[in-house]
C-alpha cells in the first residue's frame, strides 16, 4: 500500500520518492566536516548546486508514530528539515513555474544511521542505507501554499523530551527552495507527491530509545514521534 501524506484541508495524497538536499545550511555543513566527522575530505566551501540524495517512500511515518532503530543500529541522528510537497509534474522548469507547482510544506525529519553512514563515506560506497530505512522519514501533514508563509518566512525548531536541540531560519538556506527544485527537475521529474527535503540547520544529535521528537514549523505544522528499538 502506498504511503498516503495527510493534507490539511483536502484528500490524502500517495507519497512518492523523497528527494532529499545535503549540506544546505553552513553552520550544519561545518558542524559535519568537525565534530561530527562525516564530512567529505577537502570540504571548505558550499557546495555551487544542490547535493542531492535519495529516500524511499518507504521510509515515510505518520505524526504520532515511531521511529524504529533496528536491532545493531547505533547512533541515529535527527535531522529537522522543511519538506516541499510537489503537487503537479516538474520537468525542466524554471524557478518561477517549479513554485507555481508545488502543493505545500510539511516539517520533516531526514533520520540518519550516522554510523552507517560514516562507514560508507569512509569507503567510497553509497549511503543509501543510512537514510533509508523504515520509519527514517517521519513527515507531518501538508500544509496548503496558501495556508502557509513564503518558503523563505519560516522557521525550524525541534525538541527532544521538551529540550530545544534544534533552531534555524529557512532564509538561512544556501540553495532557496525555486533553485532546488528547478535544478531537480533538470535531471529527474518531480512527480505530484514527491517530497523534497530541503535540508537541516545546525544541532543533530543522536537519540535512543524511548526519546520523544517533537519538530515544528512553528505557528504552521508539527510533527511528534517516539524512538523505539526495533
Amino acid at each position: 500500500m502506498p504511503f498516503l501524506l495527510r493534507v490539511r484541508g483536502g484528500q490524502p495524497l500517495a507519497a512518492g520518492k523523497v528527494v532529499a538536499v545535503a549540506k544546505n545550511y553552513e553552520d550544519h555543513r561545518k558542524e559535519m566536516a568537525g565534530a561530527m566527522g562525516s564530512g567529505a575530505a577537502g570540504d571548505r566551501r558550499p557546495p555551487e548546486d544542490p547535493v542531492v540524495f535519495l529516500k524511499p517512500s518507504s521510509c515515510l511515518a505518520h505524526d504520532g508514530g515511531e521511529v524504529v532503530i533496528p536491532h545493531g543500529v547505533a547512533n541515529v541522528h535527527w535531522e529537522t528539515e522543511l519538506a516541499v510537497v510537489v503537487g503537479r509534474e516538474m520537468r525542466r522548469v524554471d524557478e518561477a513555474e517549479a513554485m507555481r507547482r508545488v502543493l505545500g510544506y510539511a516539517v520533516f525529519l531526514d533520520m540518519t544511521a550516522r554510523d552507517l553512514q560514516a562507514d560508507a563515506k569512509k569507503g567510497g560506497m553509497p549511503w543509501t542505507l543510512s537514510k533509508g530505512m523504515d520509519t527514517f522519514g517521519p513527515i507531518s501533514e501538508v500544509v496548503p501554499v496558501a495556508q502557509a508563509p513564503a518558503w523563505d518566512a519560516m522557521e525550524l525548531e525541534l525538541r527532544v523530551n521538551g529540550e530545544v536541540r534544534q533552531k534555524g531560519a529557512t532564509r538561512d538556506m544556501i540553495h532557496p527552495v525555486p533553485r532546488i527544485l528547478s535544478h531537480v527537475s533538470r535531471y529527474m521529474t518531480l512527480e505530484p507527491g514527491d517530497v523534497v527535503a530541503t535540508g537541516t540547520p545546525a544541532g543533530v544529535g543522536a537519540c535512543k530509545p524511548g526519546d520523544a521528537l517533537e519538530a515544528k514549523l512553528p505557528g504552521i505544522a508539527a510533527l511528534n514521534v517516539r524512538v523505539v528499538a526495533g
